[in-house]
């Protein structure tokens, strides 16, 4: 695996790649690797030629200072993790080469309703921010595929909107892979290092507010499943910002079923000082 730190040498390697007629597939992440980010350098390893991973953990995203700061950092780890994942490239860029001119935005992402809602609502300015490093980290690597994981469900509906309004959805394909799970259900995170043992055991909690959600769809209304996991959350110790069931589309809220709609059950909680998000697709039966 070849690391790269500036912007300008990665781009003169990537064209020499591109001569060959290679494909290049692209996974960005802000490191704290887990099996989920390796089953995208996966996905990309079956496609293209050349795989690529970024580790950059992006100010721009946070709207809260704190939890920048207290974003774990494991770049040993993650180097070994890529490395025998049989990454090709690893960009590895300081603050100064992805934010050259300053963190002022060079453009205002129109993401419309995706920004008001659920983590739009919850997390101001954080989807502006995911824009502004994705969209700069495209432009350097230009890659055929960028590798999503759908944990992030409404993040994979904001980039590829992002590659609509920049116009580069004709070069980009977009693919979103599934989301990887521990073997009791938790969906993968790197926000996950930072439980203890007993938060583990209760995050669970989530999982399984998601599973009563899908196996009851259709037989209880909307409301009454949203309020009831709920409840069950916050007996387990979780602090909620959303349990929504929405359109699997535009993620405009559903009260009533209906079996000709794709759907999504989407979950935003928090355990103490610990943020995590989840969702799964339903189907009305």
């Amino acid at each position: 695996m070849i690391l790269f730190k500036k912007a300008a040498d990665l781009r003169n390697w990537l064209d020499a790649q591109r001569k060959k007629d290679d494909r290049i597939g692209f996974v960005p992440t802000m490191g704290a690797l887990h099996d989920g980010h390796i089953s995208l350098i996966d996905s990309s390893k079956k496609k293209d030629q050349v795989t690529i991973s970024s580790i950059f953990v992006n100010p721009t995203q946070f709207n809260d200072p704190k939890d920048f700061k207290k974003y774990p950092v494991t770049l040993e780890k993650d180097i070994d993790m890529l490395e025998n994942a049989g990454c090709d490239i690893l960009f590895l860029p300081s603050v100064e080469e992805i934010y050259p001119h300053g963190f002022t935005p060079k453009m205002h992402y129109d993401l419309g309703v995706l920004e008001t809602v659920l983590e739009g609502k919850y997390r101001p300015g954080h989807f502006q921010g995911v824009c502004m490093v994705v969209h700069r980290l495209l432009e350097i690597v230009n890659p055929d595929r960028l590798y999503l994981g759908q944990k992030d469900y409404q993040q994979c509906m904001v980039l590829t909107r992002l590659v609509e309004l920049t116009g580069l959805k004709n070069k980009t394909e977009i693919i979103i892979c599934p989301t990887l799970r521990e073997a009791d259900g938790l969906a993968m995170s790197s926000r996950n290092m930072r439980l203890n043992e007993e938060e583990r055991k209760k995050a669970i909690t989530i999982y399984q507010c998601l599973n009563m959600i899908k196996e009851n769809t259709g037989k209880n209304t909307p409301a009454e499943l949203i309020s009831k996991a709920k409840s069950i959350l916050e007996k387990a110790g979780f602090k909620v910002d959303y349990v929504e069931i929405a359109d699997a589309h535009n993620l405009s809220p559903v009260n009533n079923w209906d079996k000709k709609q794709e759907l999504v059950a989407l979950i935003a909680a928090t355990m103490n000082e610990v943020r995590l998000i989840d969702n799964m697709v339903i189907q009305v039966i």
